[in-house]
């Protein structure tokens, strides 16, 4: 799955050299994100999850196929801007699954493990999908330069195809919320509630959400790559793993030495880091420090995810988890398709590198309006 949005991002560069195209992307994808995710919250809740997921993945898999076949030379009467409504539409199929499917996976992992062993579980959890990530962007990255974008979904389909076998082994779990009891809107307001009520958890997300809103600058990698570092699709996979690499290196740090004291302050000072290395890198016109800037920020990002993870694994009761985590895949996943739109329209606005300077700038004077004026998050400890 970690695969498709480079490969996306490649095709479309390529197809249109246009930024904003990049930024309608994430557009795209986190409209129906948003929709779908407080109501998904109380569907994942009162289902089997097992039962469930395996629904999404199959229709993830027809999903992915037909991006394989659109990309393809298989369909030649197709205008440039029918295909690229074709693909819109189909990310945004994408974004109704991820608003079902990753707080699903949460929610299922804490009826998976004992409760002593929940922060363990979901610091592995974490560092399964980093790797995945860090893996699929160099494979599709070198891939893509080999094969074509076609080819190169195909492969995935396959994949995907062979986790639902695997996945399939494991039991279904009870259900511990029955929906039929209370009407669907109050459901989604207990969830609402309960975060807006836990301030430091309420302050992790307000903070990463902003943070990743403006400081992202990933969805703009295709054009640092190509025309400003003269590289190819190699290159780009390369910097896409690299932010993913220095995560999975920071939470296998933490999970042997864990942060002791001052969390909340420790998170807000590595958002701060975070914004610091995207300036760097905006500036950068060397591929090893962009590397580096990347790397960097990668590893005070996986101090937040450590962190927001925690609270939710020691805060959350179990019959809430998949409204909580709808809640959170609002304020966290889908900041990255909005930070994918932000960077497409203000680089389109004011040039790429400005954009993403903007960005970095915003993000550090954001942490330190959240030290201010969130004393519940500057204060956290557990």
């Amino acid at each position: 799955m970690k695969m498709v949005p480079v490969l996306l991002g490649w095709y479309l560069y390529n197809l249109t050299q246009s930024k904003l195209v990049l930024g309608f992307v994430g557009l795209s994808e986190v409209v129906p994100a948003i929709l779908f995710a407080l109501p998904a919250g109380v569907k994942i809740d009162s289902s089997d999850k097992r039962s469930l997921i395996l629904k999404l993945l199959a229709f993830y898999i027809l999903i992915v196929a037909s991006l394989g076949l659109l990309t393809s030379d298989w369909l030649p009467g197709l205008s440039v801007n029918i295909k690229i409504g074709l693909i819109f539409s189909f990310v945004a199929f994408t974004g109704m699954v991820r608003a079902y499917i990753s707080p699903a996976f949460s929610a299922l992992l804490a009826q998976l493990v004992p409760k002593d062993d929940l922060v363990k579980a979901a610091s592995v959890n974490s560092m399964s999908w980093l790797l995945a990530t860090i893996i699929g962007s160099v494979l599709a990255g070198v891939l893509v330069s080999i094969w074509s974008e076609s080819m190169v979904f195909m492969l995935i389909t396959t994949l995907i195809i062979f986790a639902v076998i695997v996945f399939y082994n494991v039991g279904s779990k009870p259900v511990s919320y029955d929906a039929t009891k209370i009407k669907t809107w109050e459901s989604v307001r207990e969830g609402l509630d309960f975060v807006w009520n836990q301030k430091a958890l309420f302050g992790a997300m307000s903070l990463d959400m902003f943070a990743v809103l403006f400081g992202g600058a990933i969805a703009l990698l295709p054009v640092f790559v190509k025309d400003i570092l003269a590289a190819g699709p190699h290159a780009y996979g390369l910097l896409l793993a690299a932010t993913y690499s220095g995560n999975l290196v920071s939470i296998l740090v933490l999970t042997k030495y864990p942060l002791r004291n001052n969390q909340g302050s420790k998170l807000i000072y590595a958002v701060i880091g975070f914004g610091v290395c995207m300036i760097v890198f905006a500036f950068s016109k060397s591929l090893v420090l962009s590397f580096l800037a990347l790397f960097v920020s990668g590893l005070f990002d996986g101090v937040s995810v450590i962190i927001r993870g925690t609270i939710f694994q020691i805060l959350v009761p179990d019959h809430m988890r998949g409204r909580v985590s709808s809640v959170n895949s609002i304020f966290i996943n889908s900041s990255n398709e909005l930070g994918q739109f932000e960077s497409g329209v203000a680089a389109a606005a004011m040039g790429t590198v400005p954009s993403v300077v903007f960005g970095g700038m915003m993000t550090i004077l954001i942490s330190f309006f959240a030290k201010w004026k969130v004393p519940a998050l500057k204060k956290l400890e557990y």
